[in-house]
């Protein structure tokens, strides 16, 4: 691979669009914000230049990018006005995710994108994206940057998309159904119809349509909640398609080195994840979830981008029992337990909780029920689910230490429990406010690395002694 190589020309498609979507924006304000005026001609045709220029942009940006390996390193060359040239030494190379999007699967082509060590403010974020490439090229660039890390050749069934064998881990058709059902995407589809239905009133005719409303609606309350119903169950079967097609055929394998995801029924994906780069690994639920015993669990990376400040944060399994995490990831995660006791907070925490949010909820609460009875009575439920919130944020939270690992867990609506190896930790704080010292209380921040910036665990209100116990086990003193 030492001679320049050029994407397939979908590239220059691929390219287009990615302009095109630059303009969603001031076409969509247009759209919706627009009068029928003389200036609509100007509108409509600086819309027409603007695809025009993205197409042309799309083509002479595919033109003039080439990639190739050559000294140990991934060589890019590109920019349509100024040419740019940009040197990836192979070894600094740390996860290379593989997608089969819509404009790539007819034409047998996968998109390659490669993270580095520290990320990068590159291409889409990326240290780079190659578009649209043939699975053989990508097939052989993937070997070349493991060969370039004295790695292993990566196995032709991974690379072509072929039948996973030796998974570790596939996502069952109930746990997807589960996971649609359980995300909020019901409540997301629904807002986004609203959102849509009304910004044309000048092609529908409102006054009409609700007239005829009115008119069904006085037959009674039976039509309306049957209209309510199918609404509502039509958004949560388009939830749970969405969720299908993004997350079908979810597998987990692992090689020696690396866990690997495969998922996707319309555009499939391959996600790396080196396992030396994981900082870190949470549990999330929420409330819901929690409820039926289910979580998803996610891992922090070393890796990542500096403009996509999520892309360091890979969601591992979307939806699988709690109990079965230890069981999954066993002798695949190494070090990592997940059935730990933690340790509750100490009653007197609860006081700090409820205080934190009762003294922003019962003051405007009182003034709207004294002024605007009778209704404004229903103001005081505010701050009474204030206080269950406090309560269940005060019950979730604790921490747990178990050989070299620290378990962190925290609520605001739904629980995460952060699970972070000692050698990975990069800092921890303990914080006193003047409320906290008199109390003996403390907050605690676990710091570890995480793509361009930091992540971790926090706890609010623990047990001041907890507290130094902690800081005794991380800290490198024998004082």
């Amino acid at each position: 691979m030492f001679e320049p190589k050029r994407l397939h020309p979908v590239a220059a498609a691929v390219n287009a669009i990615r302009q095109i979507k630059g303009l969603i924006v001031p076409f969509a304000a247009f759209l919706f914000l627009g009068s029928k005026s003389e200036l609509d001609v100007f509108y409509y045709s600086a819309a027409v230049l603007g695809v025009i220029t993205a197409l042309i942009a799309g083509v002479l940006s595919w033109f003039r990018f080439t990639y190739r390996v050559e000294g140990n390193e991934l060589r890019l060359e590109y920019g349509v006005f100024v040419r740019k040239k940009r040197y990836i030494p192979l070894e600094r190379i740390q996860s290379v995710d593989r997608t089969e999007g819509i404009l790539q699967r007819p034409f047998g082509l996968v998109q390659i994108k490669i993270e580095t060590a520290g990320g990068g403010a590159g291409m889409e974020g990326s240290e780079a994206v190659l578009s649209a490439i043939t699975k053989q090229d990508a097939a052989l660039l993937e070997e070349a940057i493991a060969a370039g890390k004295a790695d292993k050749a990566i196995t032709k069934d991974l690379a072509g998309f072929q039948e996973v064998r030796g998974a570790i881990y596939t996502m069952p058709l109930s746990s997807l159904f589960l996971m649609g059902s359980t995300s909020g995407g019901a409540g997301v589809v629904i807002s986004a119809l609203l959102a849509f239905f009304f910004q044309f009133e000048e092609f529908i005719p409102y006054k009409r349509v609700f007239k005829s409303f009115e008119q069904l609606a006085s037959n009674g309350a039976v039509f309306i909640s049957i209209l309510v119903f199918f609404s509502l169950l039509a958004a949560w079967f388009l939830a749970i398609a969405g969720m299908m097609v993004k997350y079908g055929n979810y597998s987990i394998m692992k090689t020696e080195e690396e866990l690997i995801v495969l998922r996707g029924l319309l555009e499939k994906k391959k996600i790396t994840i080196p396992l030396k780069r994981i900082q870190a690994v949470r549990i999330t639920q929420n409330p819901l979830r929690e409820l039926l015993g289910y979580a998803a669990v996610h891992v922090d990376s070393a890796g990542g981008s500096v403009l996509d400040k999520n892309s360091s944060r890979i969601m591992l399994l979307p939806l699988v029992k709690l109990e079965q995490i230890e069981e999954i990831f066993a002798g695949h995660l190494l070090n990592y337990e997940f059935n730990t006791n933690l340790t509750p907070l100490p009653g007197r925490s609860l006081k700090r909780y409820l205080f934190r949010y009762l003294i922003f909820t019962i003051p405007p609460a009182g003034i709207v029920a004294g002024f605007f009875q009778p209704w404004g009575s229903l103001a005081l439920l505010v701050p009474a689910v204030s206080a269950i919130l406090a309560y269940a944020r005060f019950r979730a939270a604790g921490w747990g230490i178990k050989g070299e690992q620290l378990s962190l867990r925290k609520r605001i609506l739904g629980t995460t429990t952060v699970y972070i190896q000692k050698n990975k930790i990069q800092s921890i704080d303990i914080k006193e406010n003047y409320f906290q010292r008199r109390m003996k209380l403390a907050r605690i921040d676990a710091f570890t690395k995480s793509g361009s910036g930091v992540a971790g665990g926090m706890v609010l209100d623990i047990e001041l002694a907890d507290a130094m116990e902690i800081y005794r086990w991380y800290s490198r003193s024998t004082e």
